[in-house]
């Protein structure tokens, strides 16, 4: 690092002189060319303006040296006029082109502060989204072992001789350890993805997939489950992430969708993209909550099922966007809410 500071130092010296001396060099021609100092004038303040763009200068330095190549300038070209060798209308010249040139030298300054800024929002945001990773890791790894040890202990309370009232409270506990634990395998996943290192691709039957987790999940549902899963072939995916992510869906479908409600699942391959639908017979969601259903700790309450985490609709976005795909929502035809995740087929992030 210490090298290529000095060598940027080194190039920058030499800038300086190679523009202090073409300097020089253009004020000698107009000494030598009474008559005709406008091209080495112009050629001047041009050479200056390029030099600008690449070697920026302090502010004050700057404005100094302008002042006074413009003095020397501007004196050659009166003294001249006084002559009769230069048309007196060419000496409105000697203002404009150094105003010219500190126009450009704010400018250049005023975009160079507005990226500054901007790559230090962008450092700040890139900072505030590590500390996020570290905290969900470091969350989820601590509530591991404490719910862990607490659902052992009630495990045991429950394999013994309890009242009704008591075996009532402790399955309320142990559905909570349940929260928690799902909780903390949800935080953990959310910071592997974030991380880039949560996929292992591998050749993947989407459909067969697709069919066989919504297969599980229509078992003992309760629910009327229409489940139209073509042939997809294989595809470059995690099929344990994409596992997760129907689970999400499907768990959420399942907890807004009545008794005697119906849940759709579609499954088509088109050139390069496969979509996968989940649409569910529910309430649907209000236009207002649509923008947030993603958002990570934001959830609804389910009218036929438990309070989720709010992680579980987060994690299957980020993991659809990270094997380059995307999840969206919105209501469906009949009122119900309607998920549709969309993969590559090919591997490559889809358009």
């Amino acid at each position: 690092m210490f090298t290529r500071f000095r060598s940027r130092q080194g190039l920058g010296v030499v800038t300086d002189v190679a523009v202090a001396a073409f300097v020089v060099g253009m004020l000698g021609l107009m000494i030598l060319l009474p008559g005709d100092e406008a091209g080495p004038y112009h050629v001047m303040f041009l050479a200056l303006a390029i030099a600008y763009a690449y070697r920026s200068w302090p502010l004050v330095p700057t404005i100094t040296a302008t002042v006074v190549i413009a003095a020397l300038s501007g004196w050659l070209m009166v003294s001249h006029a006084s002559k009769g060798w230069v048309a007196t209308a060419e000496l409105a010249e000697i203002p404009l082109l150094p105003l010219v040139l500190l126009v450009m030298v704010w400018h250049v300054r005023r975009r160079r502060a507005t990226v500054e800024e901007m790559e230090r929002m962008t450092a700040r945001q890139l900072e505030a989204v590590d500390r996020e990773r570290d905290f969900f890791r470091d969350a989820s790894h601590a509530l591991r072992t404490p719910v862990t040890i607490a659902r052992g202990h009630l495990e045991l309370m429950a394999a013994g001789e309890l009242d009704d009232d008591l075996r009532s409270d402790l399955s309320v506990a142990m559905v909570q350890l349940d929260r928690m634990s799902s909780l903390s395998q949800r935080l953990l996943a959310l910071a592997r993805l974030d991380s880039g290192r949560g996929l292992r691709p591998q050749p993947t039957d989407l459909g067969e997939l697709v069919h066989e987790v919504a297969g599980n999940w229509s078992d003992g549902s309760g629910r009327e489950w229409r489940i139209d899963s073509e042939p997809t072939g294989t595809i470059m995916a995690d099929p344990e992430w994409v596992a997760m992510i129907l689970d999400a869906l499907l768990e959420n479908a399942v907890h807004f969708t009545p008794a005697d409600g119906v849940i759709t699942v579609r499954c088509r391959r088109s050139g390069n993209r496969c979509t996968v639908t989940v649409a569910d017979s529910g309430p649907g969601i209000e236009p207002a909550d649509l923008p947030q259903v993603f958002e990570r700790f934001w959830h609804r309450k389910p009218p036929y099922g438990p309070m989720g985490t709010g992680l579980g609709l987060p994690m299957a976005r980020s993991a659809a966007i990270a094997h380059g795909g995307t999840l969206s929502v919105r209501n469906g035809p009949d009122g119900g809410a309607e998920f549709e995740m969309v993969l590559p087929a090919d591997g490559r992030p889809s358009v």
